[in-house]
């Protein structure tokens, strides 16, 4: 095995790329905040409630009618940012091998696809508030875990089909090897998998994609055409460590935790709001700002503490690598090589990774890896007399 090592021009890139995108996820934040505060304060919400009742008086379609066009202007006053982050700024920096058009028509997809989704959960949510008004955040945060686990399961059959191919993996040494380290880690899984990542991105990537009988192994034909069986073999054993270790059920649990105080402060907020505003009860759309900025809120308060606890759980995966496949040489060249490849910061600045990084930086990774080798190294070494 060549041994990897760090690009520092790479680096370089990726210090401009990160700091680039904190700063277009900030604006990103400022356009939502003020445009649900715009929306609130000025009376447009309580307005274009009003003109609705004009088209139709099904609660129904009033519901879906303001979900649509809150969801289309917002849309429409964060695109050239979407565009400037996920298009021109990925094709700047070497990341991206999509068109401009294919580009757009995920886009399309993804919004189609988010308006559909959101639509049935605004539904669901407004006939709990008119319902169940007392206990509505309960039931409603109750049913976002039952359609979080309906979603999960179906992603690799239904959603992830509608952006990439799956090809089952033609390699079948590297699929008996992937499949029994599966096997090895109690993980039942209904096969392997290429996915064309290639056709929008030049970053390499892998996963353990579904719940129970669609969970499957996926690799990217980025990583493919880039790493060895061992390195491979280390990344897979990585993401098999989420499931031998229930981090999928913990993350989803945590994640449900987190809407549950986010939709009750959103009743607080809507309590506050039907005086203050007078709105005509909790279950008034025109007050549906008020929900966006509670949940909106929470999620960006509770960021820290969320990627601390992912962070935590992905050192945990890392070490389950090591100790599964000893072989920490190759986990620190696949390390180094996606560092490189996905334009990763191997040392980010102390409180971007503390805000913002779900993973441990990639340096302390290599370092962990580092360690576990020579932990093993004394191990072998004979004893001196």
């Amino acid at each position: 095995m060549t041994e990897a090592v760090l690009d520092s021009e790479r680096q370089r890139k990726a210090k401009e790329y990160a700091r680039i995108r904190y700063r277009l996820l900030v604006a990103d934040l400022a356009i939502a905040a003020v445009y649900v505060l715009v929306l609130l304060l000025s009376g447009l919400s309580a307005w274009f409630k009003a003109q609705l009742l004009f088209v139709t008086a099904q609660p129904l379609g009033v519901i879906a009618l303001y979900f649509v066009a809150f969801s289309i202007v917002y849309g429409l006053l964060d695109f050239p940012l979407s565009y400037y982050g996920g298009y021109v700024l990925p094709h700047r920096y070497g990341l991206s091998t999509q068109s401009l058009r294919g580009w757009l028509a995920d886009q399309a997809k993804g919004a189609a696809l988010g308006l559909g989704i959101g639509l049935v959960a605004m539904e669901v949510m407004y006939y709990l508030l008119r319902a169940f008004p007392s206990i509505w955040w309960l039931l409603t945060g109750v049913l976002f875990l039952f359609f979080t686990l309906v979603l999960a399961n179906l992603a690799p059959l239904l959603i992830v089909p509608l952006f990439f191919k799956f090809r089952p993996l033609e390699d079948e040494e590297l699929v008996s090897r992937l499949i029994s380290l599966a096997q090895r880690a109690g993980t039942r899984v209904r096969g392997v998998f290429t996915i064309d990542l290639s056709t929008k991105t030049t970053a390499a990537n892998a996963a353990l994609m579904g719940l129970g009988n669609t969970r499957r192994i996926v690799l990217g034909d980025t990583l493919m055409e880039e790493y060895d069986p061992d390195e491979i073999e280390t990344i897979l054993a990585h993401e098999l460590g989420h499931h031998v270790h229930g981090d999928v059920w913990r993350g989803i649990a945590v994640q449900t935790a987190l809407t549950l105080v986010g939709l009750f402060l959103a009743d607080r907020l809507l309590r506050w709001g039907v005086a203050h505003f007078a709105f005509e009860g909790l279950a008034d759309v025109a007050a549906f700002p008020l929900v966006a900025m509670a949940m909106g809120g929470m999620a960006v308060l509770a960021m820290p503490l969320a990627n601390a606890y992912s962070r935590w759980r992905e050192g945990l995966a890392d070490q389950f690598s090591l100790k599964m496949t000893g072989k920490p040489q190759a986990f620190i060249s696949s390390m180094t090589k996606l560092a490189n490849q996905n334009l990763s910061e191997a040392e980010p600045e102390p409180w971007a990774e503390f805000l913002l990084y779900s993973h441990p930086a990639i340096g302390k990774r290599i370092k962990q890896a580092q360690g576990f080798k020579s932990s093993l190294a004394e191990e072998s070494a004979p004893n001196s007399l």
